[in-house]
């Protein structure tokens, strides 16, 4: 985090590290933590969730990893429409991009 603060700042240092998640915990206690997190998150950390999310959809539309089937696909839309439940009304504008690919994603499956 000190090279992103010396990069960028310590207002971007704070965000990265509001929305990093901790690589030393289990892969669904992360999922879990992001979900639970998303809701008391600082608007900005919000804003990037929702965005981060956003573009995972649109690939997932468009070009799901080979390795992933329907699903998987359908497990990842869904849990991160939970994660974005918790980080709608940090911008209006993301939430309803999101609400797009999301039923774009859907509508693929």
């Amino acid at each position: 985090m000190i090279e992103i603060e010396e990069q960028f700042g310590s207002d971007v240092a704070r965000l990265v590290a509001e929305v990093t998640d901790d690589k030393s915990l289990p892969k669904q206690v992360r999922k879990d933590l992001q979900v639970e997190h998303a809701r008391r998150a600082s608007p900005g950390a919000q804003t990037i969730k929702m965005a981060d999310k956003i573009s995972n959809l649109r690939s997932l539309a468009t070009s799901p990893p080979e390795d992933w089937n329907r699903d998987r696909v359908m497990e990842y839309g869904l849990w991160a429409a939970k994660v974005v439940a918790g980080c709608r009304e940090a911008n209006a504008e993301l939430a309803e991009q999101f609400d797009a690919a999301f039923a774009s994603l859907m509508a693929t499956q």
